[in-house]
């Protein structure tokens, strides 16, 4: 009786769990799916002849797709459907948008030949991220190549075919209309592209920025430039953007330089260790 007095314990019910995949790992698919509407919206755009927005709606896309990687590993959600679906993303987004738009602004009025110009950098934009997926597997790169790509990214590339507009844009909205009619020049456009277009398909060494070390004497300045940078972003965008674009341009010729002192650095390291496991086994057969 006194049994069957007590009260009954009940076990805490455990909770079923769904099948599927969580859903931080669906964050960076997210992005990317985000990014790829803003590319298509500014597609969008440019057939609307509203190019401002346009050149912003890529912009949003290059923040996400330097967004959702970080992510990915972060919350340990990489994966291969996540890696081509980056890739396709990037294709539409920094490939086929900034070409059109650029066909729109300035390239239209000149028949078949401004095509020719739109079309190699699209094409040129494909075959770059085709090497790049295909180095993800079959390359071995050095510890000292890790920080570096090879040939300009994607989004960079969309930011140097996209130059000539921003400055047009900026000339516009000073009253500047001389600028505007130079950037939108078809030599200088066309130029441009055909330009891209070579350094996406290029050997050429460029700084990706992934484990960039600033000197602890630098953070200061660094945070102030920042800052001072969005200000700028803010009360001129067309401006920011062109001046962002053109120091990576001419930051090209350093990452060269350092790529190439590391490699000569390896270089020496390597014949060192290869002299002193010669001097060693000399030693050992006396």
């Amino acid at each position: 009786m006194e049994a069957a007095r007590r009260p009954r314990r009940f076990l805490p019910r455990s909770r079923q769990r769904l099948p599927g995949l969580s859903f931080n790992k669906l964050i960076p698919n997210l992005l990317t799916l985000i990014g790829l509407v803003a590319g298509l919206t500014a597609i969008r755009f440019g057939l609307e002849g509203r190019f401002g927005a346009a050149v912003a709606a890529i912009t949003v896309s290059g923040f996400l797709d330097g967004l959702d990687g970080r992510i990915a590993r972060l919350l340990k959600g990489t994966s291969r459907f996540g890696a081509e679906f980056d890739s396709l993303t990037d294709f539409c987004c920094f490939g086929i948008a900034p070409a059109l738009l650029v066909y729109m602004w300035s390239l239209q009025d000149q028949r078949g030949y401004g095509y020719v110009p739109c079309v190699l950098f699209a094409v040129c934009m494909g075959l770059r991220l085709a090497r790049f997926n295909a180095s993800l597997e079959t390359e071995k790169t050095p510890a000292y190549a890790y920080n570096f790509f090879t040939g300009v990214p994607a989004p960079a590339g969309a930011a140097l075919a996209l130059l000539p507009m921003l400055v047009g844009l900026e000339g516009r909205q000073l009253g500047q209309e001389w600028l505007y009619a130079a950037a939108s020049f078809p030599l200088v456009t066309a130029a441009c592209l055909v330009v891209t277009a070579g350094l996406l398909v290029s050997t050429l060494p460029v700084w990706s920025f992934k484990n960039f070390r600033i000197p602890s004497h630098l953070v200061l300045p660094t945070l102030l430039c920042t800052g001072a940078f969005a200000a700028l972003l803010v009360a001129d965008p067309w401006a920011g953007m062109a001046l962002a674009t053109i120091a990576y341009a001419m930051s090209l010729p350093f990452g060269v330089r350092s790529f190439r002192r590391l490699r000569r650095e390896a270089a020496a390291r390597r014949a060192e260790l290869a002299a002193f496991q010669a001097e060693s086994a000399a030693d050992a057969q006396i």
